[in-house]
């Protein structure tokens, strides 16, 4: 087979036998370098060594079997994780993702292949939108984390200006983040503002709350609503107005309201015999309420974003959990 390549301003300047190898993955060594000699590959009509450099508008000729010319996709971390994505809104600068309870958002210790992170950059190289070769130093990123056992919508950003603008907004507290879950017991008031101060133990991977200040632990706040009671169980929503690790298992379990199915903060004894295996809670509603300029991002001001289907919202609500 006779294929001739251009060689562009972008691959000016490279070895001809790295320049093959990178183009042509399938393409042996020893059969490169045999071709070479043979002259089997020419540069401009005229043989070549392997090291010569090319220069923009070379036109390298080959005549080689079809299976060492076959251009194989160079390989990524990312092309290992599942195709599978629930977008929820979508633009040029950012995805809104539901992400299913039991999927890990960054690669960890344990998980490495198959992650919320790494389906978003394979969604997005398949789609053109991404070329890990192209770029210096971004790649797209997620914004926004939420436990691995927890549901809800994730923010992710396509650019590096969006990501900027939109970590910035985060830490502003000017993306407000709404949740819905449910709990054990029957709340004493209708709505309320939980105060208090969480302190992370990173060998345990878990908090502590308590009403008092000590070093080391950090302001929380965290908001309810109940919006149905059935037995023992309450639906709440809540308005997460600081964002710190494990917060709103841990706050509600503080007061003595633990998730349902969360077994690191609740109890098993709570939990046996309900179903439920991870905690119910979702993060169903984000809302971009900007009080300093945007940028590019302008156009997300006042909008909210919401899941229509939460599935043990709808079940609690049926009246098929807690009766």
């Amino acid at each position: 087979m006779k294929t001739t390549l251009t060689v562009t301003k972008n691959d000016a300047g490279q070895r001809l036998d790295k320049f093959l190898t990178k183009t042509y993955r399938n393409l042996p060594t020893s059969l490169l370098y045999k071709a070479i000699r043979k002259k089997d590959i020419r540069i401009n009509g005229k043989r070549c060594e392997a090291s010569q450099r090319l220069a923009e508008g070379d036109a390298v000729y080959l005549f080689l079997p079809d299976d060492a010319l076959e251009i194989a996709p160079p390989t990524y971390a990312f092309m290992h994780a599942s195709r599978q994505l629930d977008v929820v809104y979508e633009d040029e600068h950012l995805l809104l993702l539901n992400k299913k309870a039991g999927l890990l958002v960054h690669p960890d210790d344990r998980e490495f292949a198959d992650t919320l992170l790494f389906r978003v950059q394979r969604y997005l190289y398949e789609k053109g939108e991404y070329d890990p070769d192209a770029e210096q130093s971004f790649a797209p990123a997620l914004v926004n984390r939420i436990d691995r056992n927890t549901s809800g919508i994730v923010i992710a950003a396509k650019t590096a200006v969006a990501l900027r603008i939109l970590n910035e907004k985060l830490k502003n507290r000017e993306i407000q983040k709404y949740y819905l879950c449910i709990v054990h017991g029957r709340m004493s008031k209708p709505a309320d503002t939980l105060e208090g101060y969480l302190e992370k133990n990173e060998a345990q991977n878990r908090v502590y709350i308590s009403d008092t200040a000590k070093q080391g632990a950090r302001t929380i706040r965290t908001r309810y609503k109940v919006l149905d009671q059935r037995g023992d169980l309450s639906l709440l929503e809540i308005h997460l107005l600081t964002g710190r690790t494990h917060q709103i298992r841990a706050h509600l379990a503080s007061i003595g309201h633990p998730l349902l199915g969360d077994g690191k903060y609740g109890t098993n004894a709570l939990n046996k015999g309900t179903g439920f295996t991870k905690q119910a809670l979702c993060s169903y509603r984000l809302a971009f309420q900007f009080t300093t300029p945007a940028g590019e991002l302008e156009y997300l001001n006042g909008k909210q974003f919401a899941l229509q289907d939460v599935w043990f919202a709808e079940a609690f609500q049926k009246g098929e959990i807690g009766s």
